[in-house]
């Protein structure tokens, strides 16, 4: 990574959500406020800002990440996918719709980064079961749902519907 001036904005250029997109950036920018107050995600949620409640999370270049633990100008030339692109045109996509038939989300404060980690799970591991699928919820905390429904929307759209393949 070539020197960054503290101080110094710079201009970062990526692929957000398919399409390329650029903007300055001071060296200490965190991807996560980079987001939200430069381009506008706001789907992509701060919660902790040290990457224990997994409520940023996003995929760069195919993997979920923490947006809160890289700096903005650390993903030039990277493809970033935020919560925004996972709807299809013809609305939810079958794992936002899995989510909201099983009641997996309430506040929905936490969902968007779920949503980014089980996308990467599915991509990854299609037939993953239960206990896959909670081992990967154990990186994100939420504080209303109890996770039962976002397990069962998982396994809903995994194939182990409910524990019964």
């Amino acid at each position: 990574m070539r020197y960054l001036e503290a101080g110094k904005r710079h201009t970062v250029r990526f692929t957000l959500n398919g399409r390329a997109v650029e903007g300055d950036a001071e060296p200490r920018l965190l991807l996560s406020d980079f987001l939200r107050q430069t381009l506008g995600a706001f789907g992509t949620h701060v919660g902790c800002e040290h990457g224990s409640c997994g409520a940023c999370t996003i995929q760069m270049d195919g993997k979920a990440v923490r947006s809160c633990l890289l700096y903005a100008v650390q993903v030039e030339g990277k493809a970033l996918t935020t919560v925004e692109n996972l709807a299809t045109p013809d609305g939810l996509n079958e794992l936002q719709a899995a989510m909201q038939k099983h009641h997996g989300l309430q506040c929905g404060f936490c969902t968007p980064g779920i949503l980014m980690s089980l996308t990467q799970l599915r991509e990854e591991e299609p037939n993953a079961d239960e206990a896959r699928i909670r081992d990967v919820l154990s990186g994100h905390i939420c504080r209303c749902t109890g996770y039962d429904g976002i397990v069962k929307a998982a396994l809903d759209v995994f194939g182990d519907v409910f524990g019964k393949n």
